[in-house]
């Protein structure tokens, strides 16, 4: 029977552990580590990047009405003065109505993407800015391994490590 590895920790600290290296993996591109965390994670990777090229063009594009604050050339929000019932003055908001267009994922899309981000912490980047790491793996890597039957990832043995002796290496995607 197959069993996942243990990697000398509790099920809490290998299942973070694990989600902490597929990030940075996905976010960056390769990472370094230990082997038998590396066959880990390129297990789970490899199914995660499996899963955004299946669905990567199950969407609809929809045209979606939005109600935004008007801004100036500067990026500033364009204010005018109102009155409230009781007769003070104050700044209200100009809101302009946009119309948008914007993909709608189909139930099975969706799903995965539910998946990839059970499988996947929040990132920001160097500004603070949330970063859609689904989107990401739908757009730029699925379109790269579209026409891959699976084999995303590699791993490169770099020899022991100083410390424990344990083997390193750089696990990759290809």
């Amino acid at each position: 029977m197959a069993e996942n590895r243990k990697l000398g920790r509790t099920a809490d600290h290998r299942v973070a552990m694990l989600k902490n290296q597929v990030t940075s993996l996905i976010w960056h591109g390769q990472i370094i580590t230990t082997e038998q965390k590396a066959k880990e994670v390129k297990s789970i990777a490899d199914s995660l990047i499996a899963l955004a090229v299946k669905e990567k063009d199950n969407f609809e594009t929809v045209e979606v009405k939005k109600s935004k604050a008007k801004v100036d050339e500067k990026g500033n929000k364009v204010t005018e003065a109102a009155t409230s019932k009781n007769g003070k003055k104050f700044n209200k908001v100009v809101r302009e109505e946009v119309t948008e267009t914007v993909q709608k994922d189909l139930p099975s899309r969706l799903a995965a993407r539910r998946k990839i981000m059970r499988n996947i912490n929040k990132v920001k980047d160097e500004n603070g800015n949330n970063v859609d790491l689904p989107a990401k793996m739908f757009g730029e890597l699925a379109t790269k391994y579209a026409d891959r039957k699976g084999g995303y990832t590699r791993i490169v043995k770099l020899g022991q490590r100083k410390g424990d002796a344990a083997e390193e290496v750089v696990l990759q995607l290809v």
